[in-house]
Parts: C-alpha cells; sequence; structure tokens
C-alpha cells in the first residue's frame, strides 16, 4: 500500500475520489441523543452522486469531553472503506470559541493513511463571515472556504463557496441541506453536499471532506447546553 501512494500520489483507498466531483456526507441520526440531548459520538455515511455509500467516519471521544466541551471539542475520526481499512484520520484539538479576538481559532489535521498529514483545515477570524483555509502538507494555502453571514440553517440550505488560491470565482461548494423541521428541531443530525472539480487534487478533496465535517462541528453541532449551534464564528 505504500508503495502505491509513492507511485501514484493518491493515497491507498482514496482511488475512488479521482473518478467524482460530488460527495454527500449523512450524520447518522443517534435515538439517545434525540431523546435526551445527551451528546453522543458522531457518525457519518459518506455516499456518491448516487447514493451509494463508498465510506464510514466514526468520532473517537470521551463522553466528558463531548458534554462539557459541545463541539470546541477535542476528538478524532477515523475514515474506514467497505472493507473496514481505515484510509483517513482526522484530528481535531481542543479549541475555545471567541467572536471578538482572533485566539483559539479553530483547526483540524487530514491525515492518508493514517499517521501520514496530507493537509490541514484552519478558521481565519474574520468580524462578519466563517471563512477557512485549506492547506496543504507543509500548511501552504491551496483554497479558502467562505460562509454566509448568518450560518444558520431556517427552512433551506446553507452555502459555503470553495474559492481557488488566486481567483474570486467559486470553484466549489458546501452545502448544508435543510433536512426538515422535526429533524432540524430535534437532532444535530445533519445533512452535507460538497462538490468540487473533478481534476482536483485527490489529497484537496480529502481535506474538503474534513473541512465539512469541522464545518458541521463549528456551526450546526448542539452546545454543551443541548441548544442547536447558529453562528457566523463557529
Amino acid at each position: 500500500m505504500e508503495n502505491n501512494f509513492r507511485s501514484t500520489g493518491v493515497p491507498p483507498g482514496l482511488e475512488y475520489l479521482t473518478q467524482i466531483d460530488q460527495i454527500l456526507i449523512h450524520q447518522k441520526v443517534e435515538l439517545l441523543e434525540a431523546i435526551t440531548s445527551f451528546e453522543t459520538k458522531n457518525r457519518y455515511v459518506i455516499k456518491n452522486s448516487l447514493g451509494q455509500e463508498i465510506y464510514t467516519a466514526k468520532e473517537d471521544s470521551d463522553c466528558c469531553t463531548r458534554n462539557c466541551c459541545g463541539p470546541n471539542r477535542m476528538f478524532e475520526m477515523k475514515i474506514k472503506d467497505h472493507s473496514g481499512q481505515e484510509v483517513m484520520h482526522l484530528v481535531k484539538p481542543f479549541r475555545c470559541t471567541s467572536c471578538f479576538w482572533p485566539c483559539c481559532l479553530q483547526e483540524m489535521e487530514v491525515q492518508s493513511p493514517p499517521s501520514t498529514t496530507i493537509g490541514y483545515v484552519v478558521q481565519n477570524w474574520h468580524p462578519f463571515k466563517p471563512k477557512l483555509s485549506i492547506l496543504g502538507a507543509a500548511k501552504e494555502t491551496l483554497l479558502t472556504i467562505e460562509g454566509p453571514f448568518c450560518a444558520c440553517s431556517c427552512c433551506g440550505d446553507v452555502d459555503f463557496e470553495v474559492m481557488g488560491k488566486d481567483s474570486d470565482q467559486p470553484i466549489g461548494r458546501i452545502s448544508k441541506q435543510w433536512s426538515g423541521l422535526i429533524k432540524e428541531a430535534f437532532t444535530d443530525s445533519d445533512n452535507f453536499g460538497i462538490q468540487f472539480p473533478i481534476d482536483l487534487d485527490v489529497k484537496v478533496k480529502a481535506v474538503l471532506m474534513g473541512a465539512c465535517i469541522l464545518i458541521d462541528f463549528m456551526f450546526f453541532e448542539r452546545s454543551g447546553d443541548g441548544d442547536q449551534r447558529c453562528s457566523v464564528f463557529g
């Protein structure tokens, strides 16, 4: 597997990403969380545009961290293929939320294969709009992501535009999709779509998957008191 990574430049298990320009990410509804607001481990199903499952993702964190630190919590996440092989590993450190000062901004490291860093997602401080950067393994800026003034799902989709490093035109999009009043009101189980150029570097596509999950935690995850987040700062 290691030799394959070196010869093709595509991390093992991510070859399928070379063929697609869209990914759907669905967070699984947790019954205990829906009934009691007790924060459980986030789990996601990652699908192609036809709705076919290609990967699964599961958070690795402890109960105290999830329920005391809420969406700011530290966690790791394993993304596995059909065979149960881990193809990606996400690492998010604990970060506080600050609306007024650019300190403790959110970030995530993306590894593929596990232990090999292929990129980072970092929050950029802005007084009005959610902004993030997609960085390469050497922390060079590759893409930026810009969200709306109010990142709140109120009976409609919320779009985060993916911008090229030297372009003011979107080259892709991460969309939080409206999933119905009952589901939105009583769970933090979200649906996302990611669009990107089909010829985009596979490793950058993988980091965009990590960005989507970080956006879910920053803007759409329940806070520690059980309230749904609705924020421009994360």
